[in-house]
């Protein structure tokens, strides 16, 4: 295992590793985490849903602890990677898919690629709805910027952590070590800077892939949860509107105080909405 990660397991999909983490029993949910970040996005909200599901958490390719795709890191090529993830931890049918910023994405590829994989969404500040995007993420596709802001370095690691959360007190070291420990693998760099590329500009979001998967997902009338914080610096809140009227059938819940990650700034709460939403019909 990736050396400064927390401890994980690893399943092997097309000859790479994966990381992963893998509890509980039940009907099955897939968290996926977003852009630069780890399963340990999803550690608390993990130990709360495995009480009465079969959870699982994977790194996507080129992040944590799994290994690079062989090819370009884009959008399709990460939902094929978690469908083989998938096929590798025995879940060939239906699971609920609990995606967070780029991970929401990936979760609606996976959904749009392969329906009988997708039982519903639920999308947490998720990538898809706006073009509006924290500047951070709008310099990396500057080459030059990049190379300065994608350095394993202690201050850029504790002022992207500070960027997420509205509370301080959930700027932990330990956060801050395992974005280090992510930032200091040596194709952390390039998978950022290809996923960029792949996604959007210094403009901000590309707007042709998301009008793609927004049509195939509407097409999908699949049950969709929408959570958002509202004090979100990444991702604004103001996508939650551009959300409800792309995807008019969803449930969504705005969260007041939050920010980036409600999946552990209001894990309680976000549990709730999920087994809630699990067990209403259509849900």
């Amino acid at each position: 295992m990736t050396v400064g990660l927390p401890p994980a397991d690893e399943h092997t999909v097309a000859g790479l590793r994966m990381r992963c983490r893998t509890t509980g029993d039940g009907p099955p949910v897939v968290l996926l985490h977003g852009i630069g970040r780890t399963l340990d996005d999803f550690t608390a909200l993990h130990a709360a849903l495995a009480r009465d599901h079969r959870v699982l958490a994977v790194d996507l390719p080129g992040h944590g602890g799994s290994a690079p795709l062989p090819g370009p890191h884009t959008l399709p090529a990460l939902a094929s990677a978690v469908a083989g993830f998938l096929d590798a931890a025995g879940v060939t049918g239906p699971a609920q898919l609990v995606g967070n910023s780029l991970g929401g994405a990936v979760a609606m590829r996976l959904a749009a690629d392969a329906p009988h994989r997708a039982a519903g969404l639920a999308l947490l500040n998720s990538a898809g709805f706006g073009r509006e995007v924290t500047v951070a993420l709008r310099l990396l596709a500057v080459p030059p910027l990049a190379r300065l802001l994608l350095r394993p370095h202690p201050a850029i690691a504790r002022r992207t952590e500070r960027a997420i959360f509205v509370d301080p007190a959930h700027v932990t070291e330990e956060r801050i070590a395992t974005a280090l420990a992510v930032a200091r693998q040596p194709h952390a760099a390039r998978v950022m800077r290809e996923l960029v590329r792949d996604l959007g500009t210094w403009r901000g979001v590309r707007p042709r892939w998301r009008a793609e998967l927004l049509d195939a997902v509407a097409a999908l009338d699949l049950p969709t949860l929408l959570v958002w914080g509202e004090r979100d610096l990444i991702l604004p809140a103001a996508h939650l509107a551009y959300a409800r009227a792309r995807l008019p059938g969803a449930r969504s819940h705005l969260f007041r105080d939050t920010g980036h990650m409600p999946q552990i700034e209001r894990t309680v709460e976000v549990a709730a909405l999920l087994r809630d939403f699990w067990a209403s019909p259509g849900g």
